[in-house]
């Protein structure tokens, strides 16, 4: 996948649910893989034309594994793309497996690594973190809900965090998961492997697979009927709209939601209520 193609998601998802306005300030939050990668260079490339004038600051959380080749990243940032880059130290890594030893450490970690994200942002004068969540984690964001939780919840496009007073923002929330890849694949971008012990062992990889089980062994879809087209344009890869009992337009979510045909979706999509900041 070409950089203009993620470019048409990206701008998309920032337009549809006004992630961006004037003077922003944006960190990116940077893991080294290949999502907060994508991001960034998505992020790179719309401040170049995008009405707005925004600025990007890079960030990554250190967890303290003492393997973590990061010259990469840096270089990138500092030769490639000419943004700063922060590396924020934590010895997280030692509180969670050598002081606690916790047996589901994903959880705290998250928690921790996200505080002190939060933290060096504001420090940075940020007002916005961009997290590299794509349409995958969505859906498996949502079953990750259902099966641990009891109940139907993914996170939204835009959440406005109030005791921090930071908006964080998904601009990579059309994109499928395959298409990042594609995007790392051809434009050989280098990332950077996790040292965490208990990655690929985690919640969101069992279901990750257990989504791929499913539509390998039977073919399986889900079908997703909802009046909430917010919901739907998050959730579905594909959309059928229907009008007094008959399907009037079908298409994939996108091209539906983008360039409606029929004029019952056109009054739908026309009604849909925007906020800039959504909770």
């Amino acid at each position: 996948m070409r950089l203009q193609q993620v470019l048409s998601y990206v701008r998309k998802a920032v337009d549809d649910y006004h992630m961006i306005e004037e003077g922003d300030k944006i960190a990116v939050g940077i893991s080294g893989g290949k999502d907060s990668l994508t991001l960034l260079y998505a992020l790179h490339a719309l401040r170049r034309f995008y009405p707005k004038h925004f600025d990007i600051h890079a960030v990554t959380v250190d967890l303290g594994f003492g393997n973590l080749d990061l010259s990469r990243i840096e270089a990138i940032c500092s030769q490639e793309l000419q943004i700063p880059y922060t590396i924020v130290k934590t010895d997280i890594a030692n509180i969670i497996f050598e002081q606690r030893k916790e047996s589901n450490p994903c959880s705290l970690c998250a928690k921790m690594r996200k505080g002190a994200l939060n933290e060096a942002i504001k420090k940075e004068g940020c007002n916005k973190v961009a997290y590299a969540h794509h349409k995958d984690d969505v859906v498996e964001t949502m079953l990750m809900s259902l099966i641990y939780e009891g109940r139907f919840h993914t996170f939204s496009p835009v959440t406005y965090l109030d005791r921090m007073d930071l908006t964080v923002i998904r601009p990579l929330m059309y994109m499928n998961e395959a298409d990042v890849i594609g995007f790392v694949n051809k434009n050989q971008v280098p990332v950077v492997k996790s040292p965490c012990p208990a990655d690929g062992y985690t919640k969101r990889e069992y279901v990750k697979q257990l989504l791929k089980k499913l539509n390998r062994e039977s073919g399986i879809s889900m079908l997703f009927i909802s009046h909430n087209l917010n919901v739907v344009r998050k959730l579905c890869s594909h959309v059928a709209v229907m009008e007094k009992g008959h399907i009037v337009e079908t298409g994939e979510t996108a091209q539906v939601f983008y360039d409606p045909q029929a004029d019952y979706t056109k009054r739908l999509i026309a009604a849909i209520p925007t906020r800039k900041k959504l909770c």
